[in-house]
């Protein structure tokens, strides 16, 4: 062999190795490459899960405040509005209150608590008052009743008081009291049946 075949073949043969040394290389470094990328996709795809589960705790706790804050002014403009409605009812109540004052009916109930009075208190001393607006029914009253009546200088929205000052017993069937208690205990029941 010449030299020249000689060094061909040498050339040859350390290209060959050259090129295995190089490819060996160049897998072992893909290898590696793949290796890293893989866990690069794991760990993006772990911090991927753990911000959606992360915004998925969010947004749930931004809808139950966003409930929450609904709800809460929900039940403010309710209560408002069975305010308005509470306040609105009794104004009905007392304009009808009125209207039955001038009724034959009320004279009667009057007639009727005045008599009550009397029978409980048994002889003893004792006030009676008729509120100021039932003045004009004072003759009547007294004259169906036999008891002498005082005209209340304090508005009690009609009925009668009487004072059992021996006994320190107020007789109340005054209807401002009722009417008070009334109103302190009325509540809307939405939604009950029967209601």
């Amino acid at each position: 062999m010449t030299t020249e075949e000689k060094m061909f073949h040498l050339q040859t043969a350390a290209m060959e190795e050259a090129r295995a040394e190089g490819n060996a290389i160049i897998r072992q470094h893909e290898e590696a490459l793949n290796g890293v990328f893989e866990q690069h996709c794991q760990e993006a795809k772990r911090q991927a899960e753990t911000r959606i589960k992360a915004e998925k705790v969010n947004a749930r706790q931004q809808l139950n405040m966003a409930s929450s804050k609904a709800q809460l002014e929900l039940k403010r403009e309710i209560g408002r509005t069975q305010m308005e409605l509470k306040k609105k009812l009794f104004e009905e109540v007392e304009t009808l209150l009125k209207e039955y004052m001038e009724t034959e009916a009320y004279r009667r109930l009057l007639v009727e608590y005045i008599e009550k009075a009397a029978a409980f208190a048994d002889g003893g001393e004792m006030t009676i008052y008729i509120n100021s607006t039932d003045a004009d029914k004072k003759d009547y009253l007294e004259e169906h009743t036999g008891m002498e009546l005082t005209v209340s200088k304090e508005d009690f929205k009609g009925g009668i008081r009487a004072v059992l000052r021996g006994r320190n017993i107020l007789i109340d069937h005054a209807f401002k009291g009722a009417l008070e208690s009334e109103y302190q205990k009325f509540l809307f029941r939405g939604g009950e049946k029967g209601a």
